[in-house]
C-alpha cells in the first residue's frame, strides 16, 4: 500500500513537472537524493566527488526530462543517469585504486546512508574485487535495494543475464569470505 502511494505521488509530481512546476521538480529530486548519493558513494573515491556526481545526476535529469516518457520508472531513469555520470566522472578524474584506510576519515559526516557505508568498508573492498559489471549489479541490488527487473533496465541487460551475474558475483564473495581473505568482515 505504501509503495502504491509513493508511485501515485510520483505520478502527480511528474505531471506537474511536465507543466513546468519547479516545486514539483524540487520535491521529486529531494525524494531520491539520499538514494542517488548513496549510489554515488559506492563509485566515488571520496564524499566530495560523490556529492558532485549526485548534483550532476539531478542537473542532467532536469536537462533531459523532455526525453523521459513516464511509465512509472522515474527511479530507473535516475539510476541510468547516475550510472553513466559515475562512469564518465571515473574516466575523467577519479582514481581507480582507493585505499580503505584513506576513506575512513571521509565518512565522519553522518547522514542517512553514510553510516552504513562506513560500517561496511570491508564489503566495499570485496565488491571492488569483482568485475565491473558484477560490482554494479551487487551495488544496485544490495546497497540500493532495487529489484532485478529495475537493475536489468538500468544496466540494459536481459533479466536472466542479471540473475546469472548476481549468482556468480555472490558465489565469488562467498568464496572470498570462506577463504578467510576478509575475516574481519565475517561477524
Amino acid at each position: 500500500m505504501k509503495g502504491e502511494n509513493i508511485l501515485i505521488r510520483e505520478d502527480e509530481l511528474i505531471k506537474r513537472m511536465e507543466q513546468g512546476d519547479q516545486s514539483a521538480a524540487d520535491e521529486l529530486m529531494s525524494r531520491y537524493y539520499p538514494e542517488i548519493l548513496r549510489y554515488c558513494i559506492w563509485h566515488a573515491p571520496n564524499q566530495g566527488l560523490a556529492e558532485d556526481a549526485t548534483q550532476e545526476v539531478f542537473l542532467k535529469a532536469i536537462r533531459y526530462f523532455d526525453h523521459y516518457r513516464h511509465k512509472g520508472k522515474f527511479k530507473a531513469f535516475l539510476y541510468q543517469i547516475a550510472r553513466n555520470t559515475c562512469i564518465d566522472m571515473q574516466r575523467k578524474k577519479w582514481l581507480t585504486d582507493v585505499s580503505i584506510e584513506g576513506m575512513v576519515d571521509q565518512f565522519e559526516y553522518v547522514e542517512e546512508g553514510f553510516e552504513a557505508v562506513h560500517e561496511n568498508l570491508q564489503l566495499r573492498q570485496m565488491v571492488s574485487s569483482l568485475a565491473k559489471h558484477q560490482q554494479e549489479i551487487i551495488i544496485l541490488r544490495y546497497s540500493q535495494e532495487l529489484s532485478l527487473r529495475e537493475i536489468a533496465q538500468i544496466v540494459d541487460l536481459p533479466l536472466r543475464t542479471v540473475q546469472s551475474q548476481l549468482r556468480s558475483a555472490l558465489k565469488k564473495l562467498k568464496k572470498a569470505l570462506k577463504g578467510g581473505k576478509n575475516e574481519k568482515f565475517i561477524r
